[in-house]
């Protein structure tokens, strides 16, 4: 999701980290100042830092509320009535709910701005209490008994927080707009609900009155719009079956003209609800239409949308930027690389969504990569999005500090939740790097996997959820990663040298890194090696260990050698040269190791110079193969398939790849 800027001055409109990282790279973008060495954030920076105080005061919420845990939230119903004009709301939400254990009141989060006037049980009113904590209590007339549903309605009134709920004008026109905007902490500030992030929703209802001249954008499928014959205004009704955050829903109110279309393969509903002066703009309305191919794209490497059953589409809102509402995105600007960002996040952040703020990269981050993806795939030539790929890597490492993974004592800042080059660019590369590594098909598989796991899917998922199914999908464990690249600090700095001596390319790389926090970068490194009559073959160097040697066999004469070719992983300041001092002789008398290491066919073991039973392993511990290593004679390993293996000889263990 990525927010909003000021739109209007005589509005006060708070913004979040990611609106104005995104309107600074629109900027970028539609400048093609790809390249750009200069840090382009310093603005932003200043600018975030002061707009986001207002939201410090909802921190205490954090991931949980304790006093909302002995009870699941199944469905809602909200009867609001709305008048985009007035800056006010009127009615009720109805909540069902299935206490887990005996309880005698129950807590909803909800803010002290707006004036509950009565409870509904069982047709009575019963006692309650709003606290100063955004909290309300309810007190039963007796004790409920745990697995048993049961519901209550809520009835309320008054001026929402005019950081989650906007009433302003379309533009120059006057058009009233009335539109909602919730993460992180704002739910509670316009409707009573569970807002910690343990218990999705699993059914809503809205039932919204308006004057008759105004039509409804929501969540889910639309049931129906009656104009009332006796008060003449519009009850509009939309109904979502799939489980939602609560953050996640949104509604937005104008006068709207509507696109109805279809999308996807095969096809289901692609509803906008836009602004007339918008449906009105061929320029804008094209890219609203391109959105049905970052579909395709999406669903291609992603997996199938996942809420078929109702629809994808957009809604016009007043806030800036755009935030990813389950089904129905609210946005405003209409640039691609947002439309495919917000798109990108029904999968990551919507489907699957982040347990803990902590783990907010696990939506920023994946949303992030899909720009990559929609940026190489449909938007940018080759070289455009070569120098898109440097100046994110120059973003990420223009200061070593701060880990993807948002600590604990940083939850209190919102600055550090939604950090642009933390949690947006590093875990966007972080996921661009994991497909280097595993190749773009069991990359791709993997995130299909992710998302489609029972345990996961239209849930909430934490770090170590996603770490599991990586796992589980390619056998290859990613802790030694997710240390040095999420929990960890900074990036790593190569020092490669090389020589060729007839057929055989040795290497020597030495590492540094940028951070104490990590001790090594273990990672293939992406080497390009061009000959002298054009030849090109590509290599991928393990670095497991400093001061590694490589020995590669090149058939032809080498010209150049080129590190990170294009833009796999994130380093800095590295450098490539030719070593004449180097020979294949200092390799091979090198301590322990195999080479080359990944390896199609043959592996080449030194440091061993007697006849050894030797074994190798699955990265699962499972036995694959027992042979005798002979000195001077290769291992055969093409029978393997491709993957992670660990090889076992004399009490040592080296991992290698089979290709």
């Amino acid at each position: 999701m990525i927010k909003r800027f000021f739109l209007y001055l005589n509005t006060t409109i708070f913004l979040h980290m990611r609106n104005f990282y995104i309107l600074m790279l629109s900027f970028l973008i539609t400048q093609q100042v790809y390249s750009q060495k200069v840090d382009q954030h310093t603005e932003m920076k200043g600018l975030v830092e002061k707009e986001m105080k207002s939201f410090t005061q909802k921190m205490g919420a954090g991931n949980v509320n304790p006093n909302t845990l002995n009870y699941d939230l199944q469905y809602q119903r909200m009867d609001l009535n709305i008048d985009p004009a007035v800056y006010a709301v009127s009615g009720s939400v109805t909540s069902h709910f299935k206490p887990n254990q005996t309880m005698g009141s129950i807590y909803f989060d909800f803010t002290n701005l707006l004036t509950v006037s009565q409870v509904q049980y069982h047709g009575n009113t019963i006692p309650f209490q709003q606290f100063s904590t955004q909290e309300i209590k309810i007190d039963f007339p007796a004790s409920l008994p745990a697995n048993t549903l049961d519901s209550l309605t809520i009835h309320y009134s008054g001026a929402p927080a005019n950081n989650t709920v906007m009433v302003g004008n379309q533009g120059s026109n006057g058009i009233p707009v009335f539109s909602t905007l919730n993460e992180p902490y704002g739910a509670q500030d316009w409707f009573p609900t569970k807002q910690s992030l343990n218990d999705k929703i699993e059914k809503f209802d809205f039932k919204i009155t308006t004057p008759s001249q105004y039509s409804v954008a929501a969540n889910g499928k639309l049931m129906s719009e009656i104009i009332t014959t006796a008060t003449g205004k519009k009850l509009t009704f939309w109904r979502t079956m799939y489980p939602t955050a609560a953050y996640l829903i949104a509604l937005s109110i104008s006068n709207f003209a509507k696109q109805n279309t279809t999308i996807g393969n095969p096809p289901f509903p692609f509803v906008n609800y836009i602004y007339p002066s918008t449906a009105g703009n061929p320029g804008l309305m094209s890219n609203i239409e391109w959105t049905k191919q970052i579909m395709d794209v999406f669903e291609t490497y992603f997996g199938p949308y996942p809420f078929r059953n109702e629809k994808y589409g957009h809604m016009e809102y007043i806030n800036g930027g755009g935030m990813e509402h389950q089904t129905m995105s609210s946005m405003i600007g209409w640039p691609k690389y947002l439309i495919a960002h917000e798109l990108a996040h029904q999968w990551f952040g919507d489907k699957v969504t982040c347990a803990k703020w902590n783990d907010i990269w696990l939506n920023e981050g994946f949303a992030h990569f899909a720009e990559y993806v929609a940026n190489e795939k449909l938007i940018m030539t080759h070289d455009e999005f070569m120098n898109y790929l440097e100046g994110r890597i120059n973003y990420i490492t223009n200061a070593a500090g701060g880990t993807v993974y948002v600590p604990d004592a940083q939850l209190n800042n919102i600055n550090r939740i939604f950090d642009s080059r933390l949690t947006y660019t590093k875990g966007g590369y972080a996921l661009r790097m994991l497909k280097w590594i595993l190749g773009d098909n069991v990359f791709y598989q993997s995130l299909k996997d992710y998302h489609e796991r029972p345990a996961l899917a239209y849930n909430y998922v934490t770090t170590a959820d996603f770490k599991a199914s990586l796992l589980q999908s390619t056998g290859k464990d990613f802790t030694e990663f997710f240390n040095d690249w999420i929990y960890g600090e900074g990036y790593p700095t190569y020092t490669i040298k090389w020589k060729q001596t007839g057929s055989q390319l040795a290497f020597k790389v030495s590492q540094t890194q940028s951070s104490p926090t990590v001790s090594f970068f273990e990672m293939p490194l992406p080497v390009k090696v061009t000959g002298t009559s054009g030849e090109v073959a590509y290599l991928a160097l393990d670095n497991t260990f400093n001061n590694q040697y490589f020995v590669e066999n090149i058939s032809f004469p080498v010209a150049s050698v080129q590190f990170n070719y294009e833009y796999q992983m994130v380093e800095k300041n590295s450098t490539v040269a030719q070593d004449n001092t180097l020979s294949v002789s200092s390799v091979e008398k090198d301590d322990f190791g195999l080479y080359p290491n990944p390896a199609k066919n043959e592996l080449f073991l030194k440091g061993i110079n007697k006849e050894t039973e030797y074994s190798i392993h699955g990265i699962d511990g499972r036995l694959i193969k027992k042979s005798m290593f002979k000195p001077g004679k290769p291992i055969q390993i093409g029978e393997l398939v491709p993957g992670a293996y660990i090889m076992s000889i004399n009490e040592k263990y080296i991992k290698f790849i089979k290709h």
